[in-house]
């Protein structure tokens, strides 16, 4: 489908809404976020977070990695240029790889909402540079409540889960768990992962990726977890909130990567204790204090390279650990809210391989060598109406240090200011103008420091410099009584932004055979991005009501890299639109035909690993159906015209497997016709 149907579908929906004199409808928006609200009552297709952001949000996309654990990119941005928090927790993945990315530790059955925000407009949390992603899993209620629930679908996916969940006006509590697993799915042509893998990687020596005969067949992941929380009411103004969250996923294929995960398990710990009305400098004071640990080896285990019953496997071993607090007070100063916090945080990252057999040799040779990254910071904000306009400020002071276990590299250390303010002029009670200007910045990660290849030569660059982001945001927000429009335009600018260089390489000799490796691969660049939204709704009737977004930008770096003469930004999406036609009977029937499409790629960064890829759309269809109160049938088709297609690139930042002839990534196809429902019973 052509870039220019896409567009005339987002210009003639705005039309349409201009056509009519119309009031006002709630929306679930905000100037420079989008709210995803009732995650785990609408969205019971399957466990992947990613996969519900990419359909819902027109901002945010999906890099596919596998069945399940796949990540996600915002306005061009991914991996630490976005941070994500669960239940106020900052996430982080153990794998270099993103086999692992944030958004995999905790399943859609548990989320309630998720606020994505776009820009460099949050001093609460560190390394905000682009984005931040909040999710919210379900709170507990007073009462007793409950609901079980089954579901399957086509490839052999299947889950059971239930929750439990009461209390009164002083202690609620909430526990819930759920236990899932699926097969290898198959694309639009039929092909399974290793399909898909043979095909790729089918000559030599390629082909030694491929899986193994005996694991050709077996299935993708198996996913457990456990979520409890307790709320307490210690007095009519303070409570305690405690919560923890567990994800056990094992037998992960990622089959477009030399390896697999073998496991990945996450444990999640918050608590946060707040106390209201202390007095004229304290409306509201917080304490929080949270704690995520990853657990992440990958192996060669299931792949031909491991040699006969995995004799010569290989293993990359790492685990990374996440600790922070926050004190947060707020006040009311000047007719408005003054918030000033302190924000303290460690995050540990891990790794080193394992080698069995004929790779014995590779035993405790570090990939990331005991990296510490230590940030405290001080944050202020004020929010404060003036009749029809609205202003927020923002500014937050880092001071950031790292450490690494490998002696041969002194340690880093990093101070920076981040601030922001944005304007919301309301001209009327259905128009409303904004801009925002904003500055944030966050430091290399360990990975892009200090990681050591397998074959002991060092990718990361010690030497990077921090990235920070000087943004504009500006835009319209227009109510009618039945429909809702936003336009709004953005232009990032990004100094010493962290870029892989496929040219950075060393060359050694294996086997009296010289290769080119890469080395020092990440470098700072300057490079912009810019683009432009149009998101909304229409009520057609009282039942029937359409939502739709289209997004399209733009990402250039100022100069080539050496060696290059591609200016294209990696990661930077083409056009995408995103059409629902929504139907609600009620409270008991709700119905959803859904466009995702996606124009070609024309604008891509060839000298670093992508490539072109065709444009698609996908249509999925929903209906959810309450019986007696008590039991909800949902019944659905993801990609109902069983396309074949691609969403995500091939940027060389990924450790991606190539064609043994050719030389060209493997592009990993999303999955075909997926039917599914679910069942449950709730009291």
């Amino acid at each position: 489908m052509k870039k220019s149907i896409y567009l005339s579908v987002a210009c003639a929906l705005a039309l349409n809404v201009y056509a009519k004199d119309l009031g006002t409808i709630e929306v679930s928006q905000k100037v420079t976020t989008k709210v995803v609200k009732d995650v785990s009552l609408k969205e019971v297709k399957s466990a992947d977070l990613a996969e519900t952001l990419h359909n819902q949000v027109p901002s945010v996309n999906l890099i596919r990695r596998s069945g399940i654990a796949n990540d996600i990119v915002i306005r061009g941005q991914k991996r630490d240029n976005i941070v994500v928090s669960i239940d106020d927790a900052i996430v982080c993945g153990a794998c270099p790889n993103r086999m692992d990315p944030p958004t995999s530790h905790v399943v859609v059955s548990n989320v309630d909402s998720i606020v994505v925000s776009e820009g460099p407009f949050n001093v609460e949390n560190f390394g905000s540079l682009s984005g931040n992603v909040k999710i919210k899993t379900k709170k507990p209620k007073k009462g007793l409540h409950g609901d079980v629930y089954i579901n399957g679908g086509s490839f052999g996916y299947k889950k059971a889960g239930a929750t439990l969940n009461g209390g009164n006006d002083n202690v609620k509590f909430l526990i819930t768990g759920s236990i899932e697993g699926g097969e290898q799915y198959e694309d639009g042509n039929g092909n399974t992962l290793a399909d898909q893998l043979k095909m790729a990687t089918d000559g030599t020596p390629k082909a030694s990726s491929q899986f193994a005969d005996k694991y050709h067949d077996m299935d993708s992941f198996e996913k457990k977890t456990f979520m409890a929380k307790t709320f307490i009411d210690i007095t009519d103004n303070q409570n305690l909130e405690l919560s923890y969250t567990l994800n056990r996923s094992d037998n992960i294929l990622y089959p477009n990567s030399k390896m697999d995960a073998i496991y990945d398990d996450s444990d999640i710990m918050n608590l946060k204790y707040t106390m209201l009305g202390l007095g004229s400098l304290s409306k509201k004071l917080q304490f929080k204090l949270y704690n995520s640990k990853v657990e992440h080896p990958m192996s060669t285990k299931y792949r031909k390279s491991s040699g006969v019953n995995s004799a010569n496997e290989v293993i990359s071993e790492l685990t990374t650990d996440m600790t922070g607090a926050k004190i947060i007070n707020d006040a009311k100063v000047g007719g408005g809210i003054f918030t000033v916090g302190l924000d303290s945080s460690k995050r540990n990252w891990d790794g080193e391989y394992i080698g069995l057999g004929a790779k014995s040799k590779l035993t405790g040779r570090a990939s990331i060598n005991d990296v510490d990254t230590k940030n405290n910071a001080i944050f202020l904000k004020y929010n404060k109406d003036f009749q029809k306009l609205n202003l927020k400020v923002g500014t937050r002071v880092n001071d950031t240090t790292i450490t690494t276990g490998n002696t041969a590299y002194e340690d880093r250390d990093f101070d920076s200011v981040d601030a922001n303010i944005l304007t919301t002029y309301k001209a009327d009670k259905q128009t409303k103008y904004f801009v925002g200007v904003g500055q944030a910045s966050r430091v290399p990660d360990g990975r892009e420091l200090y990681f050591n290849s397998s074959m002991n030569v060092m990718s990361g660059t010690p030497t990077l410099d921090q990235t920070t982001n000087s943004e504009l945001d500006i835009g319209v927000e227009k109510k009618f009584e039945n429909a809702y429009l936003k336009v709004k335009g953005f232009y990032s600018k990004l100094d010493n932004y962290i870029y892989f260089n496929k040219n950075n390489t060393k060359t050694i000799t294996v086997m009296d055979t010289p290769m080119k490796v890469a080395h020092n691969s990440f470098e700072n660049i300057d490079a912009k991005i810019y683009g432009i939204e149009v998101m909304g709704a229409y009520d057609i009737s009282d039942d029937l009501y359409v939502n739709y977004g289209a997004v399209y930008q733009r990402g250039k770096k100022d100069e080539a890299l050496a060696g290059q003469t591609n200016t294209n930004l990696a990661d930077i999406t083409p056009l995408k639109t995103n059409i629902a036609i929504n139907y609600d009977y009620g409270e008991t029937l709700k119905t959803k035909l859904e466009l995702v499409a996606v124009s070609g790629w024309e604008n891509y960064d060839s000298d670093n690993g992508e490539q072109a890829i065709a444009g698609y759309g996908v249509v999925n269809i929903k209906g959810q159906k309450t019986i007696a109160k008590n039991f909800e049938v949902t019944v659905g088709v993801n990609n109902a015209l069983d396309k074949n297609y691609a969403v995500s690139n091939t940027y060389a930042d990924l450790i991606l497997l190539s064609d043994g002839t050719s030389g060209e990534v493997m592009l990993l196809n999303e999955p075909g016709r997926y039917i599914y429902t679910n069942l449950k019973y709730k009291f």
